[in-house]
């Protein structure tokens, strides 16, 4: 096949060059908006008179073509192209003749690949806002079912304070509220249109590079051409922010795991997202969930893989710049369908109310209720901690739990108990009684559901 860039050399590379070089088995995926590019860059070449309205029109409607052809399935990419742009334009001059060579005046490969990534980005950006919207509501969902479900929080995974599932549940909601903020800000960065910097240094030619950004839905071009074809920051912020995302669901998923286990037995996942054993006919793994936590990993690695590329290239283009693709790829599709099972395997999960509340009323987690009390009867809280303390010690040498302890019992301890110390350290008390804005109680958490769905509609 001959080669579109023939001429100063005979462009005749090794067979095993060729494949080497050739970027067409995944950057197909930029079929669609290395198209649409071409469309608008026309219509800007004509709209300048550098190429006339009639040729304009044929080119227009022979990428059309091509378009409608990829999908509907009866055009299929050639694995002898170089790279998808290759492609489309040579399947465009063989439809409509000489007329599809103009199509490349006054634009570089350079450019067209930093564009057709850009428009591949921002609607990849989109659809993953779109996803941690229907995440983070089923989240709120989930939050409302279980709002007064009380659960022991943990610190240090030691049982440390009585909360409901809704407040830890409503934790990760905040955690992916931040994921679609920072999406946000980064699509300014990927909204940028580089077409018209050419190779690295402009044209000679006078285009209208607004005419075409407009036309493809930009909000502005990039102001120097050498950073317009050498730019990836927004490849890293991008990779940076679907990182984040991943950790969020890792550790999430990390929980589920544990809280599925039979130690914990907090909560049951529907068969539809776990998977037995090969041999142990009564396992039911979380399978769903340990994927995303390994997937994690390997979302890492792409944005570590595009940092070490661009970190030693000097401007502007450099065919090492041709690695960003499959990274970045690689973490915008992974992402994605993480989320997907994700949103499907939470909104399944079933709590076991009963196993949550044992578990918060065994562990001690209303000794800081035990020593607010007291505070609140004029003791220091130095000194309330330390009778707190003291009595949790005897419970557990008495295999005793606070509610057990009789009123003469934890007079031994203070005067200044009464009988309204059964009432400060009952959980549901314990968590109704943190008002504080942002607590547990039933109607902190109720606002933080609020909060969120109003700032997602």
């Amino acid at each position: 096949m001959a080669k579109m860039w023939e001429g100063v050399t005979k462009a005749q590379t090794d067979k095993l060059a060729d494949d080497f070089n050739s970027s067409i088995s995944f950057d197909y995926k930029l079929y669609k908006h290395d198209i649409l590019g071409s469309m608008a860059h026309a219509s800007m070449l004509a709209h300048k008179n550098i190429i006339s309205k009639e040729d304009a029109a044929a080119l227009i409607e022979g990428l059309q073509g091509i378009l409608e052809d990829i999908e509907n399935g009866t055009l299929t990419f050639n694995p002898d192209c170089e790279d998808i742009h290759m492609f489309v334009e040579q399947v465009l001059t063989e439809r409509i003749g000489d007329v599809g060579k103009k199509l490349h005046t006054a634009r570089s490969r350079n450019d067209q690949v930093a564009l057709d990534l850009r428009m591949y980005l921002k609607d990849q950006t989109q659809e993953i806002i779109s996803t941690l919207k229907t995440l983070t509501l089923t989240v709120c969902d989930k939050a409302e079912e279980y709002k007064s479900a009380i659960m022991p929080g943990y610190t240090h995974l030691q049982r440390a304070q009585p909360i409901t599932f809704g407040h830890q549940l409503m934790a990760y909601a905040m955690m992916f509220m931040r994921d679609i903020d920072r999406l946000k800000d980064a699509f300014k960065r990927i909204n940028v249109c580089p077409i018209g910097s050419c190779a690295l240094a402009g044209t000679t030619y006078d285009t209208d590079r607004e005419f075409e950004a407009e036309k493809l839905g930009f909000n502005g071009i990039a102001l120097n051409s050498i950073d317009g074809v050498s730019d990836r920051d927004f490849c890293v912020e991008l990779l940076s922010c679907i990182s984040l995302i991943m950790t969020h669901l890792s550790r999430f998923s990390e929980e589920i795991i544990l809280w599925a286990s039979w130690e914990f037995k907090f909560i049951s996942l529907s068969d539809e997202y776990t998977t037995g054993s090969s041999i142990m006919p009564q396992k039911k793994n979380p399978d769903m969930a340990e994927l995303v936590r390994g997937k994690t990993g390997r979302v890492y690695g792409d944005l570590m893989a595009m940092l070490t590329i661009l970190k030693g290239l000097p401007l502007a283009y450099n065919k090492d710049m041709q690695e960003d693709k499959e990274a970045v790829f690689d973490g915008v599709e992974t992402v994605i369908k993480c989320l997907n099972i994700f949103t499907k395997m939470l909104a399944s999960v079933t709590a076991n109310t009963e196993n949550m509340k044992k578990a918060a009323s065994e562990g001690f987690i209303n000794a800081t209720d035990l020593a607010d009390y007291l505070t609140k009867k004029g003791l220091p809280f130095r000194s309330a901690y330390k009778i707190s303390g003291q009595i949790v010690k005897k419970c557990t040498e008495e295999k005793k739990t606070l509610e057990t302890l009789t009123l003469e019992e934890y007079k031994q301890f203070s005067d200044v108990f009464d009988d309204k110390v059964f009432d400060a350290i009952d959980l549901v008390n314990c968590v109704n009684r943190r008002i504080s804005k942002g607590g547990t109680s039933v109607s902190s958490v109720e606002s933080q559901i609020q909060a969120v769905r109003n700032a997602l509609n």
